[in-house]
């Protein structure tokens, strides 16, 4: 804590001393006859008498040693000496939340500890007879801060920065925190060399006040001298420079010196990143300030692994190179096998990328991607195999504002009931994102504020037929801590809320002939023939319509399940999908959690209002499904609900979910399992 002064005791307290010790040498010869006889080791339990302040308890309990050490083997001797070292240790854990004259006492099955009789009773226990230490505290008058003084020269900005007022409750946290207030801002004002000592606290018993003195020492207010980098090796120290949020010449400020500590790490090469300064001003009255930094590993390889009951689990390798050529240039190769298995996939697939990433292009903050990539995947809804590229603009507006913008090409081949088609597209996507999580990467667990995406891809088709088209996408998702509702710490208890709606402007529905198996009977045995059928589909690729069902949209549902089906129960794909997400999460113990969630959307040819799809009908098991003439159309929405826990790992979340769908079709399962990283959203 602080120091304190009582000199009014300081006689007696050389006397208790003495005695105290004459005391303990007596108990130490009465304990050695009666220890051969007692239980060794000394088994007890502790009872700790309530103080009326929940976070004084909870502090009380987690400072006695008795309680903390209470597995580990002790003798009656032990005991005794492991009880009066309590003593003192709690006394300071009253003071610290203010009880200058609190005391706390103990008992040994109902003797003091000051009882020379205590051996001889711990020494007649039975052998494995639980000893009971009763603690109870006397708290006495709850002291308040008197007078706040500062020794030392501070200036006028600076001297209400403790931010401790008079007849405030004397809690020493408070006090320490006060001090530590100062500190950081004079550092944050150009004094680098600033010393805030620890308070003299001065005990006024009568007016039960403790008055504050802080010795200050604010040293010369300085700039930021020369700026020197160690430990740099592939890494060229020309990009640290550009990249530096800090140049010589400003004023000094520790804050703005941790910010450019934090954002060097944002660059992806470095493990760790440190600052020391200078121990004087230079010749021109600036702090030389160094950064020292450890070069992360340059190549690196990780494994991914996932599994759900509607497209099956998945498996790939990656590898990166994290700094190509001394720039932080970044190379990812990645493979996966994907489809193995599961009720929406029809055969196995695979998804191949490679891209290759220019951090501070042109300008800071401002990366530019190339991006390379295969895909086969089988699904109900479709076959497709493509290959696809692009370029992609991103730039970090601010701490919460990223925007993007790309040009791409993708050539397919899609099958869609029984029919082959050949598309080439090309699109411009646009692309707003924002963040208010405080979180590095979106696989962490975000506790509190919201994160927003739009984007806009016109898109130019050729194949069968071709189209023009702007696909538009937006995204909200909102985190409310409801840590103060529950009364628990801050981020345990979290309600997430996500809105998503998606249309392609310009799709229109047109009539393409889909080849279907018909069964009929002929001379007394069925016959199945393939018929030609004109089925209204939207003129989009099949990949580029809308789904929902799965894991990213409506749990609970198979992947793309949600909305139009043809005759078959396959599904179709629509031209808009709006859906909303509600989750509850709570953390169990430190590194699990429990969530419950519920979900609900729709797949139509015209994009609903959240308000619409509120009060839009419900679908039920007597809810037809769309056939094949009135594809493209839905009347209703889907709701799905489930369960699920999580593993806190130190790379993210483990997701497992298991959700129902809320009304089952013939051809949907009866329960989806989803088993990811990462939150759902």
């Amino acid at each position: 804590m602080w120091r304190a002064q009582h000199s009014h005791a300081q006689g007696r307290g050389a006397h208790g001393r003495s005695r105290g010790l004459g005391f303990v040498l007596l108990c130490a010869l009465v304990l050695r006859t009666a220890v051969a006889t007692a239980a060794n080791p000394q088994p007890y339990r502790v009872e700790l008498a309530p103080t009326g302040n929940s976070a004084l308890d909870a502090t009380l309990k987690a400072t006695s040693q008795l309680i903390a050490l209470r597995s580990d083997p002790v003798d009656p001797f032990g005991l005794i000496a492991r009880a009066r070292g309590d003593l003192d240790r709690l006394k300071t854990v009253l003071e610290s939340y203010g009880y200058y004259q609190g005391a706390a006492a103990i008992t040994i099955d109902g003797v003091a500890l000051d009882e020379p009789a205590l051996g001889d009773q711990l020494g007649a226990l039975p052998q494995g007879k639980a000893a009971l230490c009763t603690v109870g505290f006397n708290l006495g008058p709850l002291y308040h801060l008197g007078r706040i003084e500062i020794d030392g020269s501070v200036p006028d900005f600076a001297r209400g920065g403790l931010e401790l007022a008079p007849r405030a409750v004397a809690i020493a946290a408070n006090v320490l925190a006060g001090g530590a207030r100062l500190l950081t801002l004079l550092e944050n004002h150009g004094y680098a060399f600033a010393k805030v000592d620890p308070p003299i606290a001065y005990e006024d018993p009568g007016e039960q006040v403790l008055n504050l003195s802080f010795h200050v020492v604010t040293g010369p207010a300085v700039q930021i001298g020369e700026i020197r980098f160690e430990g740099l090796g592939r890494v060229h120290e020309r990009l640290v420079r550009r990249r530096l949020l800090l140049h010589t010449g400003e004023s000094y400020s520790a804050l703005e010196v941790e910010k450019a500590r934090k954002d060097l790490l944002t660059l992806g090469v470095f493990s760790a990143v440190s600052v020391q300064l200078g121990d004087a001003p230079d010749s021109e009255g600036r702090v030389p300030v160094t950064f020292q930094m450890s070069e992360r590993k340059r190549h690196a390889v990780s494994l991914s692994a996932g599994y759900s009951s509607d497209l099956g689990g998945s498996a790939g390798v990656a590898w990166s190179d994290r700094n190509v050529r001394g720039n932080a240039e970044q190379l990812n190769l990645s493979a996966s096998v994907i489809n193995l298995g599961g009720t929406a996939t029809t055969g196995v697939g695979y998804d191949t990328s490679a891209k290759y990433i220019l951090p501070e292009f042109e300008h800071r903050d401002q990366q530019l991607q190339f991006a390379a990539g295969a895909i086969k995947q089988s699904l109900q809804a479709y076959d497709q195999t493509a290959e696809t590229s692009g370029v992609t603009l991103s730039r970090k507006l601010s701490s919460l504002w990223t925007a993007s913008v790309g040009v791409s090409a993708v050539h397919e081949t899609d099958i869609q009931e029984g029919t082959t088609r050949v598309y080439t597209l090309f699109a411009l996507p646009l692309g707003v994102l924002y963040d208010s999580t405080d979180l590095s990467s979106p696989l962490l667990d975000p506790t509190h504020g919201m994160r927003g995406s739009f984007s806009l891809a016109p898109t130019l088709s050729r194949g069968q037929p071709n189209a023009t088209f702007f696909v538009t996408q937006a995204s909200l998702a909102d985190y409310l801590d409801l840590s103060g509702l529950f009364r628990a710490a801050a981020g345990r208890s979290v309600l997430a809320l996500r809105a998503i709606a998606a249309s392609a402007i310009g799709a229109r529905n047109v009539v393409e002939d889909i080849v279907e198996e018909k069964s009929e009977q002929k001379s007394g045995q069925t016959v199945t023939l393939p018929v030609i059928v004109p089925v209204s589909v939207p003129d989009l690729p099949p990949d580029q319509r809308f789904y929902a069902g799965g894991s990213g949209t409506v749990r609970g549902y198979r992947y793309q399940s949600v909305g139009p089906q043809f005759d078959d129960g396959n599904p179709v794909g629509g031209t808009a999908m709006t859906a909303v997400n509600v989750e509850f999460r709570q953390r169990i113990a430190s590194d699990f959690g429990a969530v419950v969630f519920t979900d609900a959307g729709e797949v139509t040819d015209k994009l609903s209002t959240f308000s619409g799809l509120i009060h839009s009908k419900r679908c039920s098991a007597s809810t037809p499904v769309q056939s094949t003439t009135s594809a493209g159309t839905s009347s209703c929405f889907t709701v799905g609900v489930g369960t699920g826990v999580r593993y806190y790992s130190p790379i993210g979340a483990i997701r497992l979910d298991f959700a129902v769908p809320t009304f089952r079709r013939s051809n949907d399962d009866r329960f989806e399992v989803y088993i990811g990283l990462g939150q759902a959203f």
